[in-house]
C-alpha cells in the first residue's frame, strides 16, 4: 500500500463535518487518511445510512465513481479534522500500467469486497450483539476513532443498544 500512498502529490485538510464528496458529484481520487476520520454514507428518505469509515492508515474512495467516472450517491464527510493525501485517477492509471502494481491493487479491491460482504451478512443475519462482537474483533481501532452514534448507525442499531452492548 505504501507504493500507492507515495503517489500522492497533494494533501488536503478537512475541518470537522466538512464534506469531501457529496451525492451526485464525480470523484475519481483515492484518499489516504493521514490523520482524523471520515464516514461514507447514503441518504435514504432523509435518513443517513453509514456504510463505511476511514481513519488513520486507511484508503477511502467513492469506488463507484472512481471506477465509472460517473456521479455517486455517496457522501463522504469528516467526523473530525482530517488530513488526506490525494491520489488522482491519472496517477493510479499510470501506477497500474505495471503488472506488479495491478496485482497489489487487485488485492486491495479483493479485501474491500470481502469486508463489504462480511458487513452485509452481519446486517442481514446477525443479532445486534453478534454484529457488535464481529466488528469489535475485526476493527477494534474503530471504537477509538469513531463516535458511538456513527458506529451505532453503521451497525444498524440505536446508540442506546450499542451503549448497553459495550457495557455487557
Amino acid at each position: 500500500m505504501k507504493a500507492i500512498i507515495d503517489l500522492a502529490a497533494k494533501t488536503i485538510v478537512l475541518d470537522r463535518n466538512e464534506y469531501l464528496k457529496v451525492k451526485g458529484s464525480i470523484d475519481t481520487n483515492v484518499y489516504y487518511v493521514e490523520s482524523g476520520s471520515l464516514r461514507a454514507f447514503v441518504l435514504d428518505d432523509y435518513e443517513e445510512q453509514v456504510i463505511r469509515f476511514g481513519y488513520q492508515g486507511n484508503l477511502i474512495v467513492a469506488l463507484d465513481s472512481f471506477l465509472t467516472g460517473r456521479p455517486s450517491d455517496l457522501f463522504i464527510q469528516a467526523i473530525k479534522k482530517t488530513e488526506l493525501k490525494v491520489i488522482t485517477k491519472q496517477q493510479m492509471d499510470a501506477f497500474l500500467a505495471s503488472e506488479t502494481n495491478k496485482l497489489l491493487w487487485i488485492q486491495i479491491l479483493e479485501q474491500l469486497v470481502l469486508q463489504q460482504m462480511e458487513r452485509e451478512v452481519d446486517i442481514l443475519t446477525s443479532s445486534p450483539k453478534e454484529r457488535y462482537n464481529r466488528v469489535l474483533k475485526r476493527s477494534p481501532q474503530l471504537f477509538q476513532e469513531i463516535p458511538n452514534r456513527h458506529i451505532a448507525n453503521y451497525l444498524r442499531m440505536s446508540p442506546e443498544t450499542l451503549s448497553r452492548l459495550k457495557k455487557s
